[in-house]
């Protein structure tokens, strides 16, 4: 069977293999067998290729399982197997698994107040809105803020300058997508724990699950970023 694909198509399946003939692979886990053997059409996988790049702009890999088999594989240039990818805000999920077993180790619990673990760093008179913001509130976004601090803009302390930010509803009450909350979380996680968080998560999650210890974007007083940057 002749099967035409377009010439950027081409370029991709350089990095793509079907039954391991087009591009060998070093050996991964997951066993390789031929599309067509686990009930698969060959020119229906090269379809959805040419679909991917001409209705996405974003994809960098992809990988089709059957059966327990993976029956295609391909990354698009400048990606390859091994190159780390930005999680971006997905970063935040495994933050958030970080909190979850930290709990379950008794460093912290959702109720403990945010102010609690940074008595340098609060104003000399904090907001009763401030005051009453509770783990909890960061986990769910409802830290009270009606928009998200501007901890980029801070070259010191970015705790600082979350827990210096306006916040105008009650914790709880009203959400607001918030990454700067996240990153509180991280810094928490690294006050009671005094491990930054990707190394907390190497130990407990990404080497149970084989995972090549990650990098995490990190900001000036060295805590990682929680909310982003997860490579």
């Amino acid at each position: 069977m002749k099967l035409v694909i377009s010439s950027k198509a081409l370029g991709f399946l350089c990095g793509l293999f079907f039954c391991g003939e087009l591009h060998a692979q070093p050996p991964l886990p997951l066993p390789v067998s031929h599309p067509e053997k686990e009930g698969v059409s060959s020119a229906a996988i090269l379809s959805f290729v040419e679909r991917l790049e001409r209705d996405l702009d974003a994809v960098h890999s992809f990988m089709i399982l059957r059966h327990g088999s993976r029956i295609a594989q391909g990354w698009w240039t400048p990606y390859e197997e091994e190159t780390p990818q930005l999680m971006h805000s997905l970063s935040k999920s495994f933050t958030s698994t970080a909190i979850g077993l930290a709990i379950g180790e008794g460093h912290l619990s959702l109720d403990d107040p945010v102010v609690s673990f940074f008595p340098e760093e609060i104003p000399d008179e904090p907001s009763w809105q401030l005051k009453a913001m509770r783990i909890r509130d960061l986990i769910t976004m409802t830290t009270g803020h009606r928009k998200e601090p501007a901890l980029l803009q801070s070259e010191s302390s970015w705790v600082r300058a979350f827990l210096h930010s306006e916040i105008e509803f009650k914790p709880g009450t009203h959400f607001q997508y918030n990454s700067a909350a996240t990153y509180m979380l991280s810094a928490i996680l690294q006050s009671v724990t005094r491990e930054r968080l990707v190394d907390y998560l190497d130990k407990r999650l990404f080497q149970l699950l084989e995972i090549k210890k990650p990098e995490w974007d990190r900001s000036p007083e060295g805590i990682d970023a929680g909310g982003w940057g997860l490579r």
